[in-house]
């Protein structure tokens, strides 16, 4: 049995080849996403071990931003003195390092990476840890005077000598290049700009007394760890202390977000491809098992049991899968190679020399291509045991053409009912995380319930869909359409692989959709000032910037916004951390804000507060409470509420809560922050397009913030959510290759099925051009079958996605009719160059031979 299992995979290996692409294609993205997560991580676990200092000293602050405020944390500067006594120090030297500065060069242009990669402005101090070495000029020695990395002086032109300009919290200045320096180690893609210790402290922090950190390097003998606690003995409370393997973990922590995304990105890809590839496996051994049933029955006439059979059938399986997976492994590295080199393109300089493979990823790549492959042709193996020797003989088919669909049709409306029942409670549910849940078992369901019941809707649909074929194409139309409607089952199984892809590109459209047009409606809603300058990246800019706004001939109201952390202690017992928005007065006329209760009068005089009315029902806050709050570097302040919000969105402001006070309130607890949003509005007698030329003109020399209005607002939105489509349509671009290698894989093994019937047809009069045209509309039928499906699906998870976006104040549901059109016309293009090969197939038989083919 094992030989003829081995001659009969040998034998049909062409036929499988399209089934291993599936299976290639999941577990190249599985093995490159694990070697690439892997190899960035090793590479910047080196870096971070090499450049740590042994003990650093830095700011304690137990409030996470979760947005940025442009505050930097600092310690004072005689700190280090304090530090450098310690028994065990042998240095210690103040860090002043401060990220996301802006710094352009003489025509504006910032010379930093344009691909998220922070441009850090800090001292010069070489240690032996540091991670670059001069290699060109000289170290700044006085004021104005920096070393560029070399990497960003390579791809932005800057050379010695030259002259750039850095936009600062404190203000704006300009430097004078005077030397290069050179990574020794990774570059992570950031431009580092490097200043004199006392100018660094007066540029960037606005005060040679404070610093961002004392790092300190031990004597020999003395541990890291025995270090850190004599130093926490002697400078006391009030300061974070890590040790170089502390700082590393940190670090690499902080990595692990960046690296999560794209490895969660090419998982998401695998997933789509094994889903897809399951039911071109199923689909592939299912036709190969009904081709084959008179040499089953032959085996089985000669004393194999039905177990011999099954195994057979599941060893060829796993064959396919390991051949599959040692490929996929393959082409799965050159993945990762490519990441790399990729990587290098955005000034991540990863080396390809050290790249890492651990033993968990071949395992997972086994698993996987091995696994799904086994598990997709077991339901095959099972039917090809039930082979009857006599049954066999009589070359009957097993495929299950006559079969009744009655099961299919009771475990499909019974799937169907929990997923639709799963939807509507997704529907009807009030908090956002239990209708996120419903929402997923709902779509699992319906999608489960889809491919059960696709063969019962076959008949029905493809009868509509192909109604006009005999009319449109004559005897050829009519049996192109019944050749799709002979068997349900491989038919219902093709078009499934199709269904998928389609259906999630149409559920986030249709969200998508949603909501574009539920922040337009917002922003047309609540913006009420003429233009809003914020920076790029949303990251807080300077006051000068705000000042420069100010200064602008024919700009009338100004109000600032800015962002600090916050912990609120409430009146049920509980602390809430959460983000609150301060503003200058005069909201009222940038912004359209809804209140239950009180007013912006109210909510934004000094010492008062304001939050959304949700919020306060759920932690029993009223007007009039006092609320401890504690703000950033343990500052403490007892607020009172002045006024509840009822806006469209639960986070009121878009930050948990809804909470925002008055300016001058964040400004008295939280000095030195930055703004992040400066609303305009022009004044009496002003041309909005005029400020707005003005405005522009102003800001020239700050790259970083752009003037906005309510139709930038909009463009931006847009621009944002895009992003997103585009991942969507990637991975729809991936079920569609896959989808295509179904239909070709079905269509040709159709071909080879139906071998004798073709050759009769060409003996009858049917000729090659009309042949061709036949296998082309009956992939058409097939795949537009699968289109609908797909629609159908899609433009229900849509629907039930609004209503969870809903819960967050996206009430608008919307639907993308270009999209839906252009699904359409894309199955019927993909139906069609799907029948190419096995149409050019079949219209090259040999008629004769076609009709002595048993």
């Amino acid at each position: 049995m094992l030989k003829a299992t081995l001659r009969s995979f040998l034998a049909h290996k062409g036929r499988l080849a399209l089934s291993a692409l599936a299976v290639i294609l999941s577990v190249a993205f599985v093995a490159g996403s694990l070697i690439f997560s892997d190899t960035v991580s090793r590479t910047f676990d080196r870096l971070f071990a090499s450049t740590s200092a042994d003990v650093m000293v830095a700011p304690q602050d137990d409030l996470d931003e979760a947005v940025p405020s442009g505050r930097t944390p600092t310690v004072p500067a005689r700190l280090r003195d304090r530090v450098a006594k310690v028994p065990g120090v042998a240095d210690a030297h103040l860090d002043v390092s401060v990220d996301n500065v802006t710094v352009v060069d003489r025509d504006n242009d910032p010379v930093g990476s344009t691909t998220g990669a922070p441009t850090v402005a800090t001292n010069w101090y070489l240690t032996d840890r540091s991670p670059v070495e001069l290699t060109s000029g000289r170290p700044p020695r006085g004021p104005r005077q920096a070393v560029l990395d070399a990497d960003t002086a390579d791809k932005k032109d800057v050379g010695i000598g030259d002259t750039l300009t850095v936009l600062a919290r404190p203000g704006s200045f300009k430097v004078r290049i005077v030397g290069i320096a050179t990574f020794t180690t990774t570059n992570p893609g950031a431009a580092l700009l490097f200043l004199e210790t006392r100018s660094a402290q007066r540029e960037l922090l606005g005060s040679v007394d404070v610093a961002t950190s004392v790092s300190v390097t031990a004597e020999d003998g003395v541990s890291d760890s025995a270090l850190k606690r004599r130093i926490a003995d002697g400078v006391g409370t009030g300061y974070k202390l890590e040790t170089a393997a502390e700082q590393a973990d940190s670090a690499a922590s902080d990595l692990g977000g960046f690296l999560d995304v794209i490895k969660y990105v090419m998982l998401g890809f695998a997933g789509v491809a094994v889903l897809v590839g399951v039911f071109l496996i199923v689909n592939t051994f299912s036709m190969l098992i009904a081709q084959r049933t008179r040499e089953l029955g032959l085996l089985r006439a000669l004393g194999a049991d039905r177990g011999q059979v099954r195994r057979s059938v599941l060893i060829e399986a796993l064959l396919l899968g390991l051949v599959g997976s040692t490929l996929g492994l393959a082409v799965g590295i050159g993945l990762a190679l490519g990441l790399i080199e990729l990587m290098g393109v955005f000034g991540m300089n990863l080396k390809s020399t050290e790249m890492v493979v651990r033993w968990p990823t071949p395992v997972a790549s086994y698993v996987v291509g091995a696994g799904v492959t086994f598990v997709a042709a077991y339901l095959p193996a099972r039917r090809a045991a039930q082979v009857s020797p006599m049954a066999a003989l009589a070359d009957a088919e097993i495929a299950g053409v006559g079969r009744p669909l009655r099961v299919r049709a009771v475990a499909g409306s019974v799937v169907a009912a929990g997923g639709a029942a799963a939807l509507i409670g997704c529907a009807a549910a009030e908090r956002t995380a239990t209708s996120a849940s419903l929402l997923g078992l709902g779509i699992v369901l319906t999608l489960v319930a889809t491919v059960i019941a696709g063969p019962l809707l076959v008949r029905p649909v493809i009868r509509v869909l192909g109604g006009a074929f005999p009319a449109l194409f004559g005897p050829v139309g009519r049996m192109s359409q019944r050749n799709a409607l002979r068997n349900p089952r491989r038919t219902g199984a093709t078009a499934a692989a199709l269904m998928v892809g389609l259906a999630l590109v149409c559920g986030l459209s249709v969200a998508s959709a949603s909501m574009t047009e539920s922040f337009d409606r917002q922003i047309d809603a609540t913006l009420g000032a003429d233009f809003v300058v914020q920076n790029s990246g949303f990251l807080p800019f300077s006051p000068e910037v705000t000042a420069k706004v100010r200064d602008v001939e024919g700009a009338g109201l100004v109000v600032r916004q800015r962002f600090t952390p916050v912990e609120l202690s409430l009146p049920d017992g509980r602390k809430a951390e959460s983000t609150a928005a301060g503003y200058d007065p005069g909201l009222d006329d940038v912004a359209d804000v809804t209140y239950a209760e009180g007013g912006s009068r109210a909510a934004l005089a000094p010492g008062r507060v304001g939050m959304d009315k949700e919020f306060a029902a759920e932690h029993r806050v009223r007007v009039g409470d006092r609320l401890p709050v504690l703000f950033p570097e343990k500052r403490r302040a007892t607020l009172t509420v002045g006024a509840l919000t009822d806006q469209e969105a639960p986070e009121g402001f878009g930050v948990e809560g809804g909470i925002f006070l008055g300016l001058g309130t964040v400004e008295k607890y939280v000095p030195g922050g930055q703004d992040s949003a400066v609303f305009v509005n022009a004044a009496a007698g002003t041309d909005p397009d005029t400020l707005r030329e003005r405005l522009d003109k102003a800001l020239d020399p700050y790259p970083q913030v752009q003037v906005r209005d309510q139709a930038d607002y909009k463009e931006l939105v847009r621009q944002q959510i895009a992003v997103m489509l585009y991942l969507v349509y990637a991975l729809l671009g991936l079920a569609i290759v896959i989808a295509v290698l179904g239909v070709v894989n079905t269509l040709a093994l159709s071909v080879v099925e139906r071998t004798r019937e073709i050759g009769l047809l060409r003996a009858i009069g049917l000729s090659r051009r009309q042949l061709r045209r036949m296998i082309r509309l009956e992939s058409v039928v097939i795949a537009v079958f699968g289109a609908v499906l797909g629609l159908a699906l899609g433009l229900l998870w849509g629907v039930a996605v609004q209503q969870v976006l809903a819960l967050q104040g996206m009430k608008e549901l919307a639907f993308p009719v270009p999209t839906i059109v252009a699904v359409v016309l894309g199955a019927v293009v993909v139906g069609l160059a799907a029948a190419l090969l096995p149409a050019l197939r079949a219209s090259r038989m040999n008629v004769l031979a076609a009709i002595a083919h048993e």
